[in-house]
């Protein structure tokens, strides 16, 4: 097994969606391994700055960090296509306060490859001078891509930014996690300083009617599934 191979199996673990086999990996992505296709959710670019028009102050690195994780999953992949699956910009006016050197970087990540941007409910007007195309959804086979979840079979979803809270070792741990059961997924924010709801909230029953989901948690060094009923 080569080191890249060794990292790829630490990293990701094996989820299905509608009969579809999804890498779900360790940094909140998904990789559709036969389209070469990386999906990322919620990136909320800009969040930090966006709190500080409101007068509350955040360390200001929110956009470096979220881009920096977004470089090193994309390397990791080496997708041809990515879709960032709805907000993506805190605010309607985010991307104008992104600096030159996150545009920058946001042309990098895009170089050589499709760029899809969903629209969310943060980021309904998405800016065209970004590079990319928009679209509310995207279908791929039996697979559907868009922002907040329906429950529709074949659907894969952010917007909620499912987190879990299990007991392990004699003390609770709340991680972010991918919410699916086999019909249908949820994806983790993966924005620095995205915040999460419980799995346990009834906004998940909606989506989930028969209980049977599981809660891909993101570890310290891998994706844990854990039965949603074990979470609190």
């Amino acid at each position: 097994m080569t080191e890249q191979a060794a990292f790829s199996v630490a990293t990701t673990r094996s989820v299905d969606v509608a009969g579809v086999p999804f890498h779900a990996d360790l940094s909140g992505a998904l990789f559709w391994d036969e389209q070469r296709l990386l999906v990322v959710s919620d990136l909320h670019l800009e969040k930090g700055s966006s709190f500080a028009t409101r007068g509350v102050l955040l360390p200001p690195y929110d956009t470096l960090a979220t881009l920096s994780r977004l470089t090193a999953v994309i390397s990791r992949h080496n997708p041809k296509t990515v879709i960032a699956l709805g907000d993506s910009f805190h605010d309607r006016s985010a991307h104008e306060r992104l600096s030159a050197d996150d545009r920058d970087a946001v042309a990098a990540l895009q170089s050589g490859r499709d760029w899809i941007w969903i629209s969310g409910n943060h980021d309904p007007m998405l800016p065209r001078d970004l590079g990319g195309t928009v679209a509310d959804e995207v279908a791929i086979g039996p697979i559907t891509f868009r922002h907040e979840p329906t429950g529709a079979h074949g659907e894969i979803a952010g917007h909620l930014h499912p987190k879990a809270r299990v007991s392990a070792r004699g003390r609770s741990m709340e991680r972010r996690c991918f919410a699916s059961d086999g019909m249908r997924a949820v994806m983790p924010a993966f924005g620095a300083y995205a915040g999460g709801l419980s799995i346990r909230d009834v906004a998940f029953a909606r989506i989930f009617p028969n209980s049977g989901f599981v809660a891909h948690l993101l570890g310290d060094r891998r994706v844990h599934a854990i039965a949603a009923s074990r979470c609190y």
